[in-house]
């Protein structure tokens, strides 16, 4: 099993900046992928930003110049940036790990419990 806890969120005004955190403990894998997904009322959960193992990256086109996902390793941990933050990004935004194997397949996705992030305009 695998513990996520976010921390983070809060009330920005628009075009601010928050700084999301999550803290991944547990079993987890060396092949993995850590990131955000957000759910505004009335929509689908949607990917916000990932972060391989491997190093690499992958935004949600509605954010790409404007956030930064990044990962400390070590303390499997990872963040997400946020700048320039408009009305329409308030969402609740969770973690995400996704344990591999090493040919790719899914062992293992957990969440966690969700942060919120209201940006007023």
């Amino acid at each position: 099993q695998v513990q996520l806890v976010e921390s983070g969120g809060g009330l920005v005004q628009a075009g601010g900046s928050l700084r999301l955190s999550c803290a991944a403990s547990g079993n987890i894998f060396s092949f993995n992928t850590m990131g955000w997904y957000r759910q505004s009322p009335g929509n689908e959960r949607e990917l916000v930003a990932t972060f391989t193992s491997g190093g690499s990256t992958n935004y949600a086109e509605s954010v790409k110049g404007r956030f930064m996902i990044s990962r400390a390793n070590a303390k499997n941990t990872v963040y997400l940036q946020m700048n320039s933050l408009k009305p329409e990004d308030t969402a609740v935004y969770y973690c995400n790990v996704i344990n591999l194997y090493g040919a790719g397949l899914v062992a293992g996705r957990y969440w966690g419990q969700g942060t919120q992030v209201t940006v007023s305009s």
